[in-house]
């Protein structure tokens, strides 16, 4: 470490901790409630299309020569400097997306913790949720966050509880007769929840964006994605099975948000249901307080990189103050008005989409290395993305149409808005163009 640089065992931490940080917490429920028992099948399918999707940029890189990060992969593999910047774009929505998550489960816990549910008449999560986010907000502006090694006690603490959550709760299943596979009640609700769980496993990728502080990038982030993708599923997958086995289905489905902890009440009891609760508490406030920072960085990088307006760059403190205040505020946006349902559809949507069309990319380009390599990995994860994307939308719409109208109308206004920003070049040469012609017939 006398370079300053992280190696192996930091860089699978920062992946761990990325994916697990909140999501679980935040979305469980959520898929419980779509795919029943067998929510553990759904994580396990949306882990496979992360892995593919790992691969795939794993492999762009090489090809790639490594380059820079997945928008130079992007830009160099479409020949597409827009394609490349709304990519980013995405990546920026996606991370708004999870953290309104994220402060969407920290206000849902504390609230049940405490066991207030209105401030002078208003919504208590709401309240809790926007300010945690404030408070976040105004600590990275002033450059405090979280360390390195302070994150890895969090993500050990973490997976730690997890893990006993998990393996108690196998045991008290088993011991009563209680876990059940669930392949009885097999049909398209477990893709739907595949598709709803992928916010889940969004954090990995950020190791692509850091290849400059970590030591030998080429191989320690090639197997940092791979071993953190198996073993974040494997963890998902027995929480999945302890929590939909533990909990009756009416429960679930009127306490989505907290779902984990009431599943620790039958073998922990209540002492259960405070410790997953405070773990949720610390996982989603740092899960916050992590994406807040790295998105806010990779603002300036693509601001930088011209994929966003200079007026979002750094103040002259070398903090990025207005990326921050834009992303807290557009968190904050969803987090209050937004539904645990679409704020967790929307964001894992922007990730299915990227994954899968980077995906596609590596599928495309399978033959220009053919020492190394396979073209099956890819082809999973494009035509898996796509399975999800048209379950996830359909599901929306037969069952949920206010989501999904939500869901699409914002997708509609993020691609516009990227489409004019991108295009202004030649609109306002147009627009040049037609002024002068205008001047010459006068």
């Amino acid at each position: 470490m006398a370079s300053g640089k992280i190696g192996l065992a930091e860089s699978i931490s920062m992946a761990v901790g990325g994916m697990v940080g909140g999501g679980i917490f935040a979305v469980l429920g959520v898929v419980a409630v779509t795919a029943g028992t067998l929510a553990w099948f759904a994580f396990f399918v949306a882990g496979i299309i992360a892995l593919s999707a790992g691969y795939s940029f794993v492999r762009l890189g090489r090809l790639a020569n490594e380059g820079d990060g997945p928008l130079t992969y992007i830009e160099r593999f479409t020949g597409s400097t827009k394609l490349a910047g709304m990519t980013g774009w995405t990546f920026v929505v996606g991370y708004i997306g999870t953290m309104a998550m994220y402060a969407f489960a920290f206000g849902s816990y504390l609230v049940e913790i405490v066991g207030v549910h209105s401030v002078g008449g208003i919504p208590a999560r709401p309240l809790v949720s926007m300010v945690i986010v404030v408070v976040f907000v105004s600590l990275n502006t002033i450059g405090a966050h979280a360390s390195g090694r302070t994150e890895d006690a969090l993500v050990g603490l973490k997976v730690l509880i997890l893990l006993l959550f998990g393996i108690g709760g196998l045991y008290y299943g088993f011991k009563r007769g209680e876990i059940r596979p669930g392949f009885s009640a097999f049909g398209v609700g477990p893709v739907v929840a595949a598709a709803l769980s992928f916010v889940a496993f969004e954090g990995w990728e950020l190791l692509l964006f850091d290849r400059n502080s970590i030591r030998n990038p080429t191989e320690t982030i090639r197997t940092a994605i791979y071993v953190s993708i198996v073993a974040v599923t494997g963890l998902y997958v027995i929480v999945a099975v302890v929590t939909t086995n533990l909990v009756a289905p009416a429960v679930i489905q009127n306490n989505s948000e907290t779902a984990l902890a009431i599943a620790a009440k039958p073998f922990l009891g209540q002492i259960g249901f405070v410790l997953i609760s405070v773990a949720a508490l610390f996982s989603t406030g740092s899960a916050i307080n992590a994406t807040l920072f790295s998105s806010s960085r990779l603002l300036n990088r693509m601001v930088s990189e011209e994929y966003l307006p200079a007026q979002l760059s750094k103040s002259d403190d070398g903090e990025p103050v207005r990326a921050l205040v834009v992303l807290g505020a557009l968190t904050v946006g969803f987090t209050v008005f937004g539904s645990l349902d679409g704020i967790s559809s929307f964001a894992s949507l922007a990730f299915i989409t990227i994954f899968g069309g980077v995906s596609y990319l590596a599928f495309r380009h399978r033959n220009e290395d053919a020492t190394t390599g396979t073209r099956v990995v890819p082809a999973i994860g494009t035509l898996g993305a796509i399975a999800t994307v048209c379950a996830l939308l359909w599901h929306l719409y037969t069952s949920q149409g206010s989501v999904f109208w939500t869901v699409i109308v914002i997708s509609v206004v993020v691609v516009t808005v990227e489409l004019l920003y991108f295009e202004r070049k030649s609109i306002e040469d147009r627009l040049s163009a037609v002024e002068s012609s205008v001047e010459d017939i006068v």
